[in-house]
């Protein structure tokens, strides 16, 4: 694997994101292919691909979820939505012993996020091209699910519930909490058998501002007729 040695910033930022998370030493060099990839494939689906940019927009703000503990020590991941593959490939790199299922409904971003992970040398992520409702072999698999800009609170505890089992947690990289976001999630909570949302505040990087964690645990079974048909939880939020 070559890698590429980025600005004195830069590489300052990850040497100090790798301490602070508890990074394995190939993690580091595994990060900085990112990065260059970032930078250089005009397929990746972010318009963060500036290393300056991209070291805290795409990977402190993934590793950013290692401060709630089930996440840490988490071996199954699904990252519904993963898109650009954050926070999937930078947990994949951060946790070595832990599957990262990067799941979406477009096929070409599950195509470029496992090819991204193939050139930064990971071996612990799979993509899934589906629908989270329709992921009938994820059902009960996953120990987390993260979810990064993908949808309202709501919305997210529905595509997550059947796939967590019990005991589970969904962690949603969130900035502001739209109106009444907060009240449709903890109905939905309820009627999935999910807690109540515990916000965690972080700060990624020093000029972040208004960034947290939601998450949500999984208390027993899914209950009955969940999931839903594709497409439900946007058009008939459960709240």
């Amino acid at each position: 694997m070559t890698v590429r040695r980025f600005s004195d910033r830069v590489e300052g930022r990850l040497e100090a994101l790798a301490a602070e998370h508890d990074l394995p030493a190939v993690a580091v060099d595994q990060l900085r292919v990112l990065l260059d990839v970032y930078e250089t494939d005009e397929h990746a689906a972010t318009t963060v691909t500036d290393p300056e940019d991209a070291v805290d927009r795409h990977v402190a703000d993934g590793l950013s979820g290692l401060v709630v503990p089930s996440l840490s020590r988490a071996t199954r991941i699904v990252d519904i939505g993963t898109g650009a593959g954050v926070p999937a490939l930078v947990l994949a790199a951060a946790r070595p012993d832990t599957e990262v299922v990067a799941l979406d409904t477009v096929g070409r971003k599950v195509a470029w996020t496992v090819s991204c992970g193939e050139r930064m040398g990971l071996s612990n992520v799979r993509g899934v091209h589906a629908r989270a409702e329709t992921w009938w072999e994820g059902q009960g698999w996953a120990e987390v699910v993260t979810a990064r800009a993908v949808a309202q609170l709501g919305v997210l505890l529905e595509y997550a519930c059947p796939l967590l089992a019990p005991g589970g947690r969904l962690v949603a990289w969130k900035g502001s909490i739209e109106g009444d976001e907060e009240t449709v999630a903890r109905a939905a909570a309820k009627r999935l058998r999910m807690s109540p949302p515990e916000q965690v505040e972080v700060t990624p990087w020093p000029e972040a501002e208004n960034r947290r964690l939601v998450v949500h645990i999984k208390s027993g079974p899914t209950p009955k007729g969940f999931p839903r048909q594709a497409g439900e939880a946007r058009r008939k939020p459960l709240g």
